[in-house]
């Protein structure tokens, strides 16, 4: 099977040299699903999963856990972010069903300050997200009707619950979210489960929700107000349906990407600040990928776009049976024992030209997972033990360089990842791994080439 390719918007191949890329890879030490990394300017990366906040100070060679007693909770839906200006590091837990807990370092997770947020009367407080950016001069913005704000920048803390999701603002830096509430949907409808919050540098905040016609909820004034934007049904998403997410460049151009219904990875691109968005979507992903899941992105200077995911191309399984005894089409969720995936980088350089070039690299070696991936919860097909050890998720970041730093849970390793036979019983494991770039070209243009780390 091909390992590397290089398509246009259509998925099918192009007549364009393939980008010089390199990847590395690490091991954090510990189980890892649903994982968030983010990287300080002072080059330590964090990895944060589970109830665990992973350091690693030299690019990945050893790693140590700074989570620091205030905020080691157990969980199963933990998020993390790095603020790309201020440098502070956010490890959000879920506490019950009620109370979610913020933690927060401005040391590089050396020391840790953290307080509860309550969610409310209604008991769900769950899929919980945060993220930072500028404020604006309107709304809740400095300079707007409030004028409350004296933290450097906006922080926003979204979660679902039975009624839809909720986002909130933090004059303080995310030690209290007094101001926010409902923004869209019904969890019942798989509306009030959402994917990563994105803000742009012209302070534009981004939710995506988790809906069959690919949407994003838009603010431009800090939270203050929403609005939603839908993608057309020109590529709708598969059931089930997992985050989509929103990425934005230098220029505050927005790239929104997902999985569509033909299981291939799609994207959509607004130059409006989400006003307005591309009449078509586009493929970035090969057509020889049939299967993906997971899609992750993040943007420099305009037009230079880095996307993972899982991925398979093992086409000839198309022909077969699904685990329910249906013919496969592809999602991942009802895959067959013999599928394998693996994580895939997908890189352009001119993602808003007419015609954008897409180069996509298998970079793992061995398979992330064999067999299908659960993409529901409560509604897992086991083969050979659960299926649901991947969760929901993966994440990519880039540093201030423009290098990626890609987080995802390894459910095939040991003997699964260097076995001839290897059996989906043999892939259910959920290994915090870590992959970025060794060499290639930044995502800031200014940047050139980066080499590997000494």
């Amino acid at each position: 099977m091909p390992t590397t390719f290089v398509t246009g918007p259509d998925g099918l191949p192009v007549e364009v040299p393939l980008l010089n890329l390199s990847f590395v890879f690490s091991d954090v030490g510990e189980d890892g699903a649903e994982p968030s990394i983010g990287v300080t300017s002072s080059g330590c990366i964090f990895f944060i999963a589970f109830e665990k906040v992973m350091r690693s100070c030299d690019h990945g060679e050893s790693w140590e856990d700074v989570t620091g007693p205030l905020c080691a909770f157990q969980t199963n839906d933990p998020y993390g972010w790095v603020d790309p200006v201020t440098d502070r590091i956010f490890n959000v837990q879920m506490q019950g069903l009620e109370t979610s807990w913020i933690c927060w370092s401005d040391d590089d997770g050396e020391t840790w300050l953290g307080n509860s947020h309550d969610s409310g009367t209604t008991p769900i407080n769950d899929h919980i997200k945060l993220a930072s950016g500028p404020w604006t001069s309107s709304g809740y913005g400095v300079g707007g009707q409030f004028s409350q704000a004296f933290y450097d920048q906006a922080v926003y803390y979204c979660y679902n619950k039975l009624l839809g999701i909720f986002c909130f603002t933090s004059f303080d830096g995310g030690a209290t979210f007094d101001a926010g509430g409902q923004i869209f949907g019904l969890a019942t409808t798989n509306g009030g489960l959402h994917g990563a919050i994105s803000s742009a540098p012209d302070g534009t905040v981004y939710v995506t929700p988790r809906v069959e016609t690919p949407t994003v909820i838009v603010s431009k004034d800090n939270g203050l107000t929403w609005f939603d934007r839908s993608m057309g049904e020109d590529v709708g998403t598969p059931y089930p349906r997992k985050n989509s997410e929103v990425a934005t460049d230098t220029e505050s151009n927005a790239y929104h990407i997902w999985t569509g219904a033909d299981e291939g990875v799609y994207m959509s691109i607004s130059t409006d600040s989400g006003e307005s968005w591309g009449q078509d979507s586009i493929r970035i992903s090969p057509v020889e990928i049939i299967s993906s899941v997971f899609p992750q992105v993040d943007a420099g200077d305009p037009g230079r776009i880095a996307i993972t995911y899982l991925g398979s191309n093992n086409a000839s399984e198309l022909n077969e049976s699904d685990i329910d005894g249906s013919p496969w089409d592809g999602n991942a969720h009802y895959a067959n024992a013999n599928v394998s995936y693996y994580l895939y980088v997908t890189y352009s350089l001119n993602a808003l030209d007419p015609n954008p070039v897409f180069h996509t690299f298998r970079a793992s070696a061995d398979p992330v997972q064999i067999g299908s991936i659960c993409l529901n919860s409560g509604n897992c097909r086991d083969i050979g033990g659960s299926n649901r050890n991947l969760l929901d998720f993966n994440d990519l970041h880039i540093d201030r360089e423009g290098r990626i730093y890609i987080a995802f849970a390894d459910g095939c390793t040991g003997d699964c990842a260097t076995g001839n036979n290897s059996q989906p019983e043999d892939s259910r494991s959920r290994r915090a791994t870590l992959c970025y770039l060794g060499s290639g070209p930044s995502l800031y243009e200014s940047m050139g080439d980066l080499v590997e780390f000494n």
